[in-house]
Parts: structure tokens; sequence; C-alpha cells
């Protein structure tokens, strides 16, 4: 069982940043695929950024392929996406995920466990 929660989300003017940091319990954290996704109003939830265990195996939605980064951090058991050049199209409601399947290289799903979220609102 994987406990996730969100944070730093928050206002931000087009062309701004953000970081978001997704913190999760357990002492087997590496073992975990980890995701971020978002979900805008009327929207279907999206597919946004995942890695794999060491970090070293990323993988990007095209929206945001260039712009976003996502990272981890073992030791802290957490999992960053910082976000630049920032577009009102960006606002959602933003999601961390884990998942054992595809640990290695990270996935676009499907997720086992989410956050509770964290909004991420872009002004024009």
């Amino acid at each position: 069982q994987v406990q996730l929660v969100e944070s730093g989300g928050g206002l931000v003017q087009a062309g701004g940043s953000l970081r978001l940091s997704c913190a999760a319990s357990g002492r087997t954290f590496r073992a975990y695929a980890m995701g971020w996704f978002r979900q805008a109003p009327g929207k279907e939830r999206e597919f946004v950024a995942t890695i794999g265990w060491s970090g070293g195996s990323t993988d990007y939605a095209d929206s945001v392929k260039g712009r976003f980064t996502i990272s981890r951090d073992n030791a802290k058991n957490t999992v960053y996406l910082e976000m630049n050049s920032l577009q009102p199209e960006d606002t959602a409601v933003y999601y961390c995920a884990a998942t054992e399947k595809g640990w290695m290289v990270g996935t676009r799903g499907p997720y086992d466990y989410w956050g509770q979220g964290t909004q991420v609102t872009v002004s024009s």
C-alpha cells in the first residue's frame, strides 16, 4: 500500500513556473513507477509524465514535452514535476500516481495508487 500526498500547486501567471512535489509513504518507493496526471474542468484526466525507478527513464505527453520535467528522489520518497512556461491550458488539478507495473521504465498507466490532487491555475 502506498499513500501519496501532493503539494506545490497554486496560482501563476502565464509564462511562469511551478514545482509540484509528491511525497510517498512506504519503504519500497523505488519499486514503483511514478506518474503525474491532470484533469481540467469538464475534461477527462490525462497523462502528463512518468518516471521509472532510477529516474533514468521518463516519458511525457506531447503537450508538455520540453516545458515540464519529472524527477524523483528515492532517498526522500518524493517525485517532482517542474513546470515551466506555463499556459492557461495547463490549468487543472494535478494528481500523482504510483504503480508496480512498469516500475523500471515508467508507464502511462494504469496506476494503482493516487494522491488527492493539487490545483494549478495559470492566468493569462
